[in-house]
């Protein structure tokens, strides 16, 4: 099977089933970002011919080789993983949003790289809503006040919030973990912020992203089973490890 059919088999399907949990949560519009950390040029540019645009880089280095081999195609590149202050300025013009802001170290580099390019950088601040040492994400007793710092710098704009959740046996333990970052969330959005309008929402990934969107994800961020020869997207073998961010 091509490399084509076999994306387009799959991404049908993880289509199928945002649609589904869609319904259940009564809205629509999710958007879907296709995490291409175990992936490469083609596979992207067979997501692109199906109208995927929404492209989310883990690493620096891969995110500027995709572009270079990519150029010809209309995508909007998302960082989604852990990003050291030092290579900030290699992709602040580079990517449309930057999901994984947890330090104010972070967010100081991204002002000042987005103010010598006279430019808006937009931002989402992640929350570590399984509290695991283990991982980035600002603690959940601290984002408010951590977001409350972020609003002060000029040049970043904060759209909303990110999570991951802890590795969990079934689907339906992730369901906690996005429940308590959306309402955190959207508390922080009306009651701290006063912002007008609804927040992004970037949660759940290949093995969580149903739960994820009954719970209020507006983005969710799916990989390694948009990519995989000869395995659908809910193959149970498929691990999360295959898919972090």
């Amino acid at each position: 099977m091509s490399v084509y059919s076999e994306t387009e088999r799959n991404l049908q399907e993880i289509r199928s089933r945002i649609r589904a949990a869609e319904e259940r949560a009564g809205r629509s519009g999710t958007t879907l970002i296709a995490a291409v950390k175990y992936t490469d040029a083609e596979h992207i540019a067979a997501l692109a011919k199906l109208g995927v645009r929404e492209i989310g880089e883990n690493r620096v280095q891969q995110l500027l080789e995709h572009r270079e081999a990519l150029q010809s195609l209309d995508l909007n590149y998302h960082f989604i993983g852990k990003l050291q202050t030092n290579k900030v300025k290699y992709i602040i013009d580079k990517v449309c949003l930057i999901h994984s802001v947890d330090t104010l170290s972070l967010a100081a580099e991204i002002e000042k790289q987005a103010a010598k390019r006279g430019l808006t950088m937009d931002i989402l601040v992640e929350i570590n809503s399984g509290r695991e040492e283990s991982k980035s994400g600002v603690m959940p007793e601290a984002a408010a006040d951590f977001c409350g710092e972020v609003v002060k710098f000029p040049h970043l704009r904060l759209r909303g919030f990110m999570t991951m959740a802890p590795r969990c046996e079934k689907t339906e333990d992730y369901r906690k973990f996005f429940q308590e970052t959306y309402q955190q969330g959207l508390d922080i959005w009306t009651k701290k912020l006063h912002n007008i309008g609804r927040p992004i929402f970037s949660m759940g990934m290949s093995e969580s992203f149903e739960p994820a969107i009954e719970e209020g994800a507006t983005h969710v961020r799916v990989g390694r089973s948009l990519f995989r020869v000869g395995q659908t997207p809910g193959d149970p073998t498929l691990h999360q490890e295959d898919f972090t961010a």
